[in-house]
């Protein structure tokens, strides 16, 4: 079996080609991995080191919406997990034509080189941003998508995208959505690895508007695990949220990053709040629970301090991400 994983030198593509060449899928024990990223600032070779001596591993630099790229790299692939994206709401805020362009064209791209190539499985990561907002309850797989900021309209655009090659096609597409991801190796423009880089450097943290925002936190570790039972069992067409279980406000989030670091609210710093900041997601993930077995079990408090202190002793790989011409 050939797995193509794309954006597989970020965050949680690098965590999933981590995972599945470290024994942790057996399904997919035998695999060759084939890494295709663009290594744009989120992507980094540094996150892939572990495996890299790995036979069963290839890289290859290239875009997405590269055709020649991506039609020579789907020769063989049985199963693509496809990560890659512009994924950071206040970059699309300040300029969205990159992400219309990474997220749209090239998903496409994907999917077209994918029914060339015959692929048996395609599982295309998404978001529940794609939802919008949401008061109370939880959004089923099957709710209206209400995107509110550029990114996250993006992201529907290309879920669509994915959905229209089953239906007109037949292509095995399998769509997930999930909730707020943390864990090691986030690059730290994201609020977890900000916020925890900040405190250890001495800088306040940025907390947006009343703090009251709630977000469903959910481990990399969870994820990827939810990602790979889709990839092995889930039915071509179908739509899986995947949750953490883990709803908390803005506000109690940081207080558990300052209680675990030992400082206090001496170091946040209220700033104004983002533009279209949407209020509250939560999503329903008893659809792949029931279907394919899937719980998240990493304890969101064992995960935090794992977290913690994974970029307390990383300094080496974060400092050169944060400030790549040295200055602090």
């Amino acid at each position: 079996m050939r797995v193509l994983v794309t954006g597989g030198a970020g965050f949680i593509g690098s965590h999933y080609v981590r995972q599945l060449l470290g024994g942790h899928y057996p399904a997919f024990s035998d695999a060759e991995v084939v890494v295709l990223d663009k290594l744009t600032y989120a992507g980094n070779l540094e996150n892939l080191r572990p495996v890299a001596d790995d036979p069963r591993y290839r890289f290859v630099r290239g875009d997405i919406c590269d055709w020649d790229v991506v039609s020579d790299v789907m020769r063989g692939i049985d199963v693509v997990v496809h990560f890659a994206a512009e994924s950071h709401v206040d970059r699309s805020i300040l300029g969205a034509s990159e992400f219309v362009v990474t997220n749209v064209v090239g998903t496409n791209t994907l999917l077209q080189g994918a029914l060339a190539a015959g692929v048996e499985k395609f599982v295309h990561v998404s978001t529940d941003e794609v939802y919008g907002t949401i008061d109370e309850g939880s959004w089923p797989e099957d709710h209206v998508l209400e995107p509110n900021s550029p990114y996250s309209a993006a992201k529907a655009g290309s879920d669509l995208i994915a959905r229209s090659y089953h239906r007109t096609h037949g292509l095995p597409v399998c769509i997930t959505r999930c909730s707020n991801n943390y864990g090691p190796y986030q690059y730290p423009e994201k609020v977890l690895p900000l916020f925890v880089t900040n405190l250890m450097e001495g800088r306040k943290v940025p907390l947006y508007g009343d703090g009251l925002n709630v977000r469903d936190w959910l481990h990399v570790t969870d994820h990827c695990r939810g990602i790979q039972l889709v990839a092995e069992s889930g039915r071509p067409g179908e739509i899986y949220n995947i949750g953490g279980g883990t709803e908390l406000t803005n506000r109690e989030l940081t207080e558990r990053v300052l209680e675990l670091m030992g400082r206090d609210w001496s170091m946040v710093q209220p700033v104004t709040d983002r533009k279209g900041h949407d209020r509250r997601y939560s999503v329903d993930h008893r659809k792949i629970t029931e279907e394919l077995g899937y719980r998240p079990v990493v304890a969101f408090e064992q995960g935090l301090a794992e977290t913690v202190k994974w970029y307390e002793e990383n300094r080496d790989w974060w400092e050169p991400l944060k400030h790549p011409n040295g200055a602090k």
